[in-house]
């Protein structure tokens, strides 16, 4: 989408707002929320930093704008594995599409809700706040797709559904440390198929 901004000298501007979303983005997800500074941000989006403040107003704005965006691009991924038909098929898909996704190509490594909560600090809290509540929004989405495996019989009577969402969090959050550290798509396939191992069913 075009936007038309006025820069410093008065001079209107013109920009691709989805680009420099996706630029600002990609920021963001190699240096965190707190890391990534407005130089970085401004230079890597093709925009000034009034432009960037007329746009998309302040860092925090911008930052959420980018989850908004990166959560819509992931969400495909969260309902496809949530639709297989048993819980470990669900649980399958979602971990080895991760690793797939996580271990390198045209996206920064790992995930940029793990790896932006993991920089924050005081001054980031409300991004920390938000950051942890997108994540407890996808574990209860995992919950309420293991509470149905439990009542359909497809996991043992003794299952624990919030302790299974917040297994696989764990997993997730562990995979995208692993792939930031240099882990490659076969190395995080592994630790997925490990991981399968003491999924119930």
């Amino acid at each position: 989408m075009k936007s038309s901004v006025t820069s410093h000298r008065g001079r209107p501007r013109s920009f691709d707002e989805r680009e420099a979303l996706e630029a600002a983005l990609s920021v963001f997800w190699k240096h965190g929320y707190e890391g990534a500074s407005l130089a970085h941000l401004t230079r890597a989006m093709g925009i000034n930093r009034p432009s960037l403040y007329a746009a998309f107003g302040n860092k925090e704005e911008l930052f959420r704008r980018a989850l908004d965006h990166y959560t819509a691009a992931t969400a495909s991924l969260h309902e496809s594995a949530l639709r297989q038909p048993t819980a470990r098929a669900a649980v399958a898909k979602f971990l080895l599409t991760a690793a797939d996704s996580s271990g390198g190509g045209k996206n920064p490594r790992g995930c940029l809700l793990v790896q932006s909560a993991l920089v924050c600090g005081s001054a980031g809290e409300a991004v920390k706040q938000e950051l942890i509540g997108r994540r407890a929004a996808a574990r209860a989405a995992w919950r309420k797709r293991f509470q149905k495996a439990k009542v359909d019989g497809d996991l043992p009577a003794d299952a624990d559904p919030s302790a299974l969402a917040r297994y696989l969090s764990a997993i997730m959050a562990g995979m995208a440390v692993e792939a930031v550290n240099g882990a490659d798509r076969t190395e995080l396939r592994q630790l997925a198929e490990l991981a399968l191992l003491a999924f119930p069913g």
